[in-house]
């Protein structure tokens, strides 16, 4: 054989070689991504052969599936409409799926493991038996006093959060975000319809499509002090020991005094702890919080939840942004007091979710053990038969002892029933709370914050909450404390349905 044909021999060898390659890894490894992407057709149709299951709670459905005359055989639909959207989230034909929807896709959809009986019988049937059912752990009348309270807030604000969890399992009671949005012409068969009102929440300025409740972090302002009241009782200051205080104080190198919201709170030189909590007293718990120094600080932070990073609500639920204390030291290591002071009444670079707040509530009401919040409550086979139950609530962490619990709980019921909580109050019931007021920019309004908890005439805390008003000016966490009462309220209204 003569040189060039030797030599097209071996290209013809070599394109071969790719092709078979080529032809190997299309249909190994990348296999699965364009039979399930989004552009195959026939995938598709094919998943829409089979009705969604529903996603309830309290026995109404919030998410279900209707027959249509189209080549895609079911359209999702989601009746609750923009109250229950943060949750659900959405399944869309073209643009994917989000919340609930998408970390139960599998169940609802019906080609989950835990379904496999059911797709064995269609094998002989012919049928397409159609996808699970899940059952939240919300409850009606709390997501109605949440929606309708962040809604329509007295003060104005267009932004914010709330989120009510039952302190003792962690099952999630009202998870909602304001603004919201309606999920239902994200699902529309006409894919153009879905990427047009899609574009338009994406480029919102007001951002409805982010998940206030658990995504968002913002500074906690006095919230914050019962993170720090506990890192003090645990340091040797009991609730009655008296703090230094005062109506101004400027910490050591910062040339930039920290004052009470009010001339008239704590003027005093030293206060009691309970006393600084009940009143709110920046000047307290900024030199407080120096005294203990930034590493105690951050520390009981982190046993309360701050820095996780692989928080989310349920097992491979729904995900939730870490809260941090950020820094409060100087470049060289050491304790930069201006930072401390102002990280310990929740400012400087201290930031929060909604949902942290109400899990430190939940943890001082649940006499210091730390639940792992959840949103489903069951899965239903489409039977209805059950499949999976959350029975036996998860233990995150135990940030605090029983006695720190107890008196942390002191202090917030102080704090509800004589200082700055009092529009949380609920009649027959012990309620403890803080209020928070966060500094935002200099040319923004304060954002408004209230994290609480209700306990029974039997000791049993049955809700805990935390309220975000984002840039809700002067009278915002009293207003936050307003709601919050109201969630905590409904939900108990509520508890015998769930």
């Amino acid at each position: 054989m003569n040189a060039p044909l030797r030599r097209a021999g071996v290209v013809v060898m070599v394109l071969f070689g790719l092709l078979f390659a080529n032809l190997n890894w299309v249909q190994g490894y990348k296999a699965d991504e364009y039979r399930n992407s989004d552009y195959n057709g026939r995938v598709q149709v094919a998943e829409y052969e089979r009705r969604r299951g529903n996603v309830e709670a309290g026995g109404t459905a919030f998410a279900t599936s209707k027959a249509t005359s189209d080549k895609l055989k079911y359209l999702r639909t989601y009746p609750g409409g923009a109250k229950y959207a943060h949750v659900l989230g959405y399944k869309s034909v073209n643009i994917g799926e989000t919340g609930i929807e998408r970390t139960e896709d599998e169940f609802l959809a019906g080609t989950s493991d835990a379904l496999i009986a059911n797709r064995i019988k269609d094998l002989f049937t012919g049928d397409e038996t159609g996808g699970g059912n899940v059952l939240l752990t919300l409850s009606k009348r709390a997501q109605d006093a949440a929606y309708n309270g962040l809604r329509d807030n007295n003060v104005g604000a267009t932004k914010g959060g709330a989120i009510a969890i039952d302190p003792r399992t962690g099952a999630v009671q009202a998870l909602v975000s304001m603004p919201s949005f309606d999920p239902n012409p994200l699902a529309s068969h006409n894919t153009n319809e879905a990427t047009a009102a899609y574009n338009k929440l994406e480029q919102d300025p007001a951002g409805p499509l982010k998940n206030r409740a658990l995504s968002e972090t913002l500074p906690p302002g006095s919230t914050f002090k019962i993170v720090v009241a506990a890192a003090a009782l645990e340091n040797g200051v009991g609730k009655n020991t008296p703090i230094p205080a005062g109506a101004s104080w400027t910490p050591p190198t910062s040339g930039a005094p920290i004052r009470n919201a009010h001339p008239s709170i704590c003027p005093e030189d030293e206060v009691s702890l309970s006393e600084a909590v009940r009143e709110s007293c920046n000047t307290g718990f900024a030199r407080l919080g120096v005294k203990l120094g930034a590493d105690t600080l951050k520390e009981k932070a982190r046993q309360f939840g701050f820095e996780q990073e692989d928080l989310t609500v349920g097992e491979d639920g729904l995900g939730v942004a870490a809260s941090r204390t950020g820094t409060m030291q100087n470049p060289d290591g050491g304790d930069n007091p201006a930072g401390v002071a102002q990280s310990s009444i929740g400012q400087f670079d201290v930031r929060m979710t909604p949902l942290q707040g109400a899990m430190i509530a939940a943890t001082v009401a649940n006499g210091g053990s730390q639940m792992r919040p959840y949103l489903v409550k069951q899965l239903l086979g489409p039977d209805r038969t059950t499949v999976y139950d959350a029975a036996k609530p998860r233990k995150l962490r135990e940030p605090v002892s029983g006695q720190v619990a107890n008196d942390l709980r002191d202090m917030m019921v102080g704090a509800v029933e004589g200082g700055t909580g009092r529009t949380a109050r609920i009649d027959g019931y012990t309620v403890g709370g803080k209020t928070g007021t966060a500094q935002s920019a200099p040319t923004r309004p304060d954002h408004g914050w209230f994290i609480g908890f209700a306990i029974d005439r039997n000791g049993t805390p049955v809700s805990a909450v935390c309220v975000q008003l984002e840039e809700a000016g002067e009278g915002g966490s009293a207003e936050a404390a307003r709601i919050a009462g109201r969630i905590m309220q409904a939900a108990i209204a509520d508890s015998g349905s769930r």
